[in-house]
């Protein structure tokens, strides 16, 4: 591929389907860069001594989409060298050890890229309107994420 076509791209999905981390590892890969960083959030079979049978996950989906893109643009003016940033997040029914949350960037070293995933899992547990639903044996709860501004605000 040619360097002038390698534009800075942001693969934004929220889908039912199972996530595929050579996929979104693909996307963000680019000659002109020598590092891609990988956040991959799967389900545990565990939760505070509970046994979890899978996770449910449900969205506000064109205001999450929107949160994600205002993500990618926050991560492009941090860090102006990340070449690509591809979000994919599973929605419904998330078996244990699959993948919720796939998060990769491309950038010319590894800093900026591994500074750039961890910055886009804390912002989206924080702002994107997702909800988890943590299914147990006998019963389910609605997990609120500790870094969820607008459920702390309105303690």
């Amino acid at each position: 591929m040619d360097e002038s076509e390698d534009v800075p791209k942001d693969f934004i999905k929220l889908k039912s389907e199972k996530l595929s981390v050579a996929e979104v590892s693909e996307l963000v890969s680019s000659p002109c860069c020598g590092a891609v960083s990988l956040f991959i959030g799967t389900t545990r079979n565990n939760f505070e001594g509970k046994k979890v049978i899978h996770l449910e996950y449900e969205a506000y989906t064109s205001m999450a989409e929107n949160e994600i893109k205002k993500i990618c643009r926050d991560v492009r003016q941090k860090w102006p060298s990340v070449k690509h940033i591809a979000v994919h997040h599973r929605l419904g029914v998330v078996p244990i050890t699959e993948a919720s949350v796939i998060i990769a960037v491309s950038s010319p070293h590894r800093a900026e890229s591994l500074e750039a995933v961890t910055y886009c899992i804390n912002t989206l547990k924080a702002c994107v309107p997702i909800w988890k639903k943590e299914m147990y044996e006998d019963e389910y709860s609605w997990k609120e994420n500790k870094e969820c501004f607008w459920a702390n605000s309105v303690k």
